[in-house]
């Protein structure tokens, strides 16, 4: 079986999320002897394209309306990940140092269009063709209704929606840039008088799936306007749980961390990260440490830390570590804090992947009060690193965390997303570490907990066993 995932973004290529993530893990979990799993993504002008080399592969020009554009298919000369990716290479539209901007109507059907045409002259078509998220949902509609891809029609196809938050819209006046169809299908495009990608690659899929199954559940309630379409096609439609890469996020091998660590030896090695983190930042080592990691925005409630971490470190014994950035409004507040409580708070506005790990070992709980979380990913890794999430129960992290209140449970949960209950899941914390025999049993078991994508890239094979 030859698998195809194509994607705006791949780990460690081009990361701006958890999309990263996700097919930059999958396709080595499901090469084997049998399969062959292989990416298609942009070819962008950043810090991996700089640092390695690439041939051509194909050379030839498409079209966007009456624009022509050249576009190249390259390779890494050297293998340096665990798959094949090829890159498309569009310098006019694609080979940009970032990923999303604002004409992206433009570059992401340059992208799909041009994945395609390469896919034309290949010998032995792939088996699946699996597409991710709205920057290659035309994808699906172009293989079913553009006379151009006629002879891709029988080719099973699959759309991921990580993220139904952003869809692509664009007006219907850009129509003439979608290579020819039979008009008379131009509905299919349509959602809300706009044309939609993932509209159009939900309703023209074989399959749909979604990065948990809480999370299906809940497009069909709130979709960002798509509920009542994700409602029609339920049927098709399947949630498949994220994993991770446990090769990557391992403490006993992590070259990240200040000290490696197993199940055996998580007390002394998850100490010893959090000494770094605490000297580092000035924090008090004998206090619970919560630390936050991810993007300051509306969905990931972190409009709230102000006052939460002010109620937390005036009500609590505890301190608080941030590593994000976000909006500017937010990270203003967040570094004001700064001054306010010394030695209990500190953050860093940006991003560090190195010091992302060390948090992850060193950090007792790790905060996630998401308003909107498809799967989730910071959960998983701090449960491989025995840390203790702290979150919101909607989408993956319900699917993820079981409260303590529960049997076996080993997280602490919340319902609802604000200052008090926040707060509240903050204070059963506290107490929660200060039975530090329970709290290290916990500790030892989530370590335990199988995230690894073997399950999950396991059950998309069976997916696409089920319609090729």
């Amino acid at each position: 079986m030859k698998i195809i995932h194509v994607s705006a973004e791949c780990y460690p290529i081009a990361k701006v999320g958890g999309l990263a993530d996700v097919v930059g893990a999958l396709p080595k979990y499901q090469n084997g002897p049998k399969i062959s799993s292989q990416v298609i993504m942009p070819f962008y002008d950043n810090a991996f394209t700089k640092e390695n080399e690439f041939s051509t592969l194909y050379k030839a020009n498409l079209s966007l309306g009456d624009v022509s554009y050249e576009f190249k298919i390259l390779s890494l000369k050297e293998k340096t990940l665990d798959f094949d990716v090829f890159f498309v290479d569009v310098p006019e539209l694609l080979f940009k140092e970032f990923v999303y901007s604002f004409n992206d109507t433009e570059r992401f059907l340059a992208f799909q269009i041009a994945a395609l045409d390469w896919m034309l002259t290949w010998e032995i078509f792939p088996d699946i063709i699996h597409c991710h998220d709205h920057h290659t949902g035309l994808i699906p509609f172009m293989l079913q209704e553009s006379f151009k891809y006629e002879i891709f029609r029988k080719i099973p196809n699959v759309l991921t929606i990580h993220n139904a938050q952003y869809q692509g819209w664009f007006s219907h006046e850009k129509v003439g840039l979608i290579p020819a169809f039979d008009f008379n299908h131009v509905g299919l495009l349509d959602w809300g008088s706009e044309i939609n990608p993932l509209a159009a690659g939900i309703k023209c899929a074989w399959k749909v799936t979604t990065v948990s199954p809480s999370y299906m559940e809940e497009l069909k309630v709130a979709a960002n306007g798509l509920e009542s379409l994700l409602s029609a096609e339920s049927g098709k439609c399947v949630g498949i749980l994220n994993g991770i890469d446990w090769n990557v996020w391992n403490p006993e091998t992590d070259s990240y961390i200040i000290e490696n660590y197993n199940i055996k030896t998580v007390e002394s090695g998850a100490l010893a990260n959090k000494k770094y983190l605490c000297d580092t930042f000035n924090l008090d080592f004998e206090k619970p440490l919560f630390a936050f990691i991810g993007r300051l925005v509306e969905e990931k409630g972190s409009d709230l830390f102000p006052e939460v971490f002010k109620l937390a470190l005036d009500k609590s014994n505890a301190t608080i570590l941030l590593l994000g950035s976000g909006n500017k409004f937010v990270e203003n507040q967040l570094e004001a804090l700064k001054n306010d409580y010394i030695g209990t708070y500190n953050a860093f506005i940006g991003y560090d992947e190195k010091l992302s790990h060390i948090i992850y070992a060193g950090a007792d709980f790790l905060l996630m009060p998401s308003r909107v979380e498809p799967c989730g990913l910071n959960q998983m890794y701090a449960l491989r690193y025995g840390t203790i999430p702290v979150v919101r129960s909607i989408g993956g992290l319900k699917d993820t965390v079981l409260d303590i209140s529960e049997k076996d449970g080993f997280g602490i949960c919340h319902e609802q997303v604000s200052v008090t209950e926040i707060t509240e899941a903050m204070e059963r914390a506290v107490v929660l570490y200060t039975e530090q025999q329970k709290y290290k049993k916990i500790r030892s078991k989530i370590m335990e907990i199988d995230h690894s994508w073997h399950v999950s890239a396991q059950e998309y094979i069976n997916l696409y066993n089920s319609i090729n």
